[in-house]
C-alpha cells in the first residue's frame, strides 16, 4: 500500500474573499513561488475550471515537469489542482477560502501526495519532500497575505481578464 502524505496549513488574511481567491489562482504568483515556468496551458492571467498547466523547472538539482489539472472550481470558496504527470505517484492540492464575516478570510490548504518507488519513495517523501512542501506552503501563504493586505494586489488584479472582481 502506498503511503499518502497529508499536509495542512492556514492563514488569516484581512482582505475580501474574492481578492484572496483571485490571487491564489494567479499564474504569475504561482510561478514566482514555485520557481517553475508554465510551458503549456495558460502562461499568464488566472487558472480556472478545467485548465491544465505544464510547469517546468529545477528542484534539488534535477529537471522537473509537473502537469496540473484544475479539476474542481467553486469561486470564491474552493478549487483543487491535481497532478496529471510528474515526479509524484499522486498529488492533489485543495484550496479553501472561508469568509470569517469580519473582513477577514481564512485560507486553508490540504495537500496530499504519494511517491513512487515503494519504501525508498516513502523515505524521500518523509525526509525531503514533506519539509520542502511545508516550506513552500508557508511561503505561499505569507506572500498571498502580504499581497492581499497591501496595495500590491492591484498589479495582479486591476485590468486583468479575471471573471471575479477584485473588491
Amino acid at each position: 500500500m502506498t503511503k499518502v502524505f497529508t499536509l495542512r496549513d492556514s492563514i488569516l488574511v484581512e482582505a475580501p474573499i474574492e481578492r484572496c481567491f483571485q490571487l491564489s489562482t494567479c499564474i504569475a504568483i504561482v510561478e514566482s513561488e514555485l520557481k517553475m515556468r508554465p510551458m503549456d496551458g495558460p502562461a499568464d492571467g488566472f487558472v480556472t475550471d478545467g485548465d491544465t498547466v505544464l510547469w517546468r523547472g529545477w528542484k534539488f538539482g534535477l529537471p522537473q515537469l509537473h502537469e496540473s489539472l484544475i479539476e474542481a472550481f467553486d469561486p470564491p470558496r474552493f478549487f483543487r489542482d491535481r497532478m496529471l504527470r510528474g515526479r509524484f505517484h499522486t498529488f492533489e492540492h485543495d484550496h479553501y477560502f472561508l469568509d470569517q464575516k469580519d473582513g477577514t478570510v481564512m485560507l486553508a490548504d490540504e495537500l496530499r501526495f504519494s511517491m513512487p518507488f515503494g519504501r525508498l519513495g516513502e523515505l524521500v517523501g518523509k525526509l525531503l519532500l514533506v519539509p520542502h512542501i511545508r516550506g513552500l506552503m508557508h511561503r505561499r501563504f505569507a506572500r498571498l497575505k502580504r499581497t492581499a493586505e497591501s496595495e500590491d494586489w492591484r498589479q495582479y488584479l486591476e485590468g486583468a481578464g479575471s471573471s471575479l472582481r477584485p473588491e
